[in-house]
């Protein structure tokens, strides 16, 4: 990807978050990223090839993420749980964006669910229990609402594991 598009993608990111759907127009996110409204059209066409530009990102950054995760030395659950407690990241900007975008009228939620199934299947081949699996998801989305609100919760990561390893024994 280039730069430019690169960029454009962050400045429209950028404006979901803070501003919401109606205010990433394509005249805002050229502005926003520096380019010309012609430069940004000759990369997105649309603010609907903007929306596919950004949930194809996300499915890049999550398809990466769901691959760390299975690599992690600690272990999916771990890493899941670790990962649950970041904001700021890239993956978690195009989260942030994608669910402003799914305000929208007629917006495609599908790339979360993909996400979602890819967090899920690398727990559950790790766990081997359906029902803990989607528990430790569950988990991970009150530990990662509270890195997004700002809620420090200093010990979340030690007692789920505390928990988990109660669930877990001999794991």
């Amino acid at each position: 990807m280039s730069a430019t598009r690169d960029r454009i993608l962050d400045a429209f990111e950028s404006l979901l978050i803070s501003q919401g759907p109606r205010a990433a127009t394509l005249g805002a996110v050229a502005a926003a990223a520096g380019v010309s409204k012609g430069g940004l059209l000759y990369h997105f066409p649309s603010k609907a090839a903007l929306a596919e530009g950004q949930r194809a990102r996300l499915a890049a950054l999550g398809s990466a993420d769901v691959a760390a995760m299975r690599a992690a030395p600690e272990g999916a659950t771990a890493a899941y749980l670790r990962g649950s407690m970041e904001s700021g990241s890239p993956l978690d900007r195009a989260i942030v964006a994608a669910v402003r975008l799914s305000e929208e009228p007629g917006e495609a939620t599908a790339v979360l669910d993909e996400l979602r199934t890819g967090w899920y299947d690398a727990l559950l081949e790790e766990l081997g229990d359906p029902a803990l699996a989607h528990v430790v998801q569950l988990i991970g989305d009150g530990m990662y609402y509270n890195a997004v609100t700002g809620i420090r919760d200093d010990t979340a990561l030690a007692d789920a594991h505390t928990v988990l390893a109660r669930l877990r024994p001999g794991a």
